[in-house]
């Protein structure tokens, strides 16, 4: 009877972890690795797939409108150099970005709610994308470039500026916990905050969101 009334507490905390994740929308939860292809890690490696420290509050400017589950940054916060591939394969720095407000989108193919939100993305890019604004969609698929070119195709997202790392790596030093996440970087590279889940990005909200961080 004891043992049942303990384990109680636990299933609660459970419920309530799980209620909180699908509050943020749908998201492929990754649990030891990026790579679709499959993975080994676990154990010490796969604590450093914990979201980063987000501040004090930890929260968004935007709570009632379509980007409820943006999380802010109390200030801006640097993002580590990752590296990624053009669509002739050159390596590109995330740091090659700085000077313009970008919005990097992390995804895969086989991700659904990553299809969800893509049209979303694109029409973003259509409507605000400039010498200071960028739609940065960053494949982590591990069929590579072209396999995510042709994805993009065939729901004529053609306005997102696509680059790929087939490896994965960079999710995870960006400390990704699921996919699509996507990550507001200000022109002085810093990250503005997150968005775990597929989310409108062309509505008004995330406009608003863009914009002041362009300010």
């Amino acid at each position: 009877m004891a043992a049942n009334e303990a384990a109680r507490p636990q299933k609660g905390l459970w419920i309530v972890a799980l209620s909180a994740l699908i509050g943020f929308g749908a998201v492929y939860v990754i649990g030891g690795g990026f790579d679709n292809a499959g993975s080994s890690k676990s154990g010490a490696a796969a604590q450093d797939l914990s979201p980063p420290p987000v501040g004090e509050s930890g929260q968004s400017s935007f709570k009632f409108g379509k980007m409820a589950a943006f999380v802010a940054k109390k200030t801006p916060a640097p993002l580590p150099d990752i590296t990624f591939q053009d669509a002739d394969g050159k390596d590109v720095k995330l740091s090659s970005f700085k000077g313009k407000t970008i919005l990097l989108n992390l995804w895969a193919t086989w991700c659904g709610p990553c299809r969800e939100e893509m049209p979303a993305l694109n029409r973003l890019e259509t409507a605000l994308g400039s010498d200071k604004f960028e739609v940065v969609a960053l494949s982590l698929d591990h069929k590579g470039y072209d396999a995510s070119r042709k994805f993009l195709d065939n729901l004529k997202a053609d306005k997102v500026k696509l680059y790929a790392d087939p490896t994965a790596k960079q999710g995870m030093e960006l400390k990704l916990i699921g996919m699509p996440t996507t990550i507001l970087i200000n022109k002085d590279g810093l990250e503005v905050g997150r968005l775990a889940g597929a989310a409108e990005w062309d509505s008004d909200d995330a406009k608003k969101l863009i914009q002041s961080a362009m300010n």
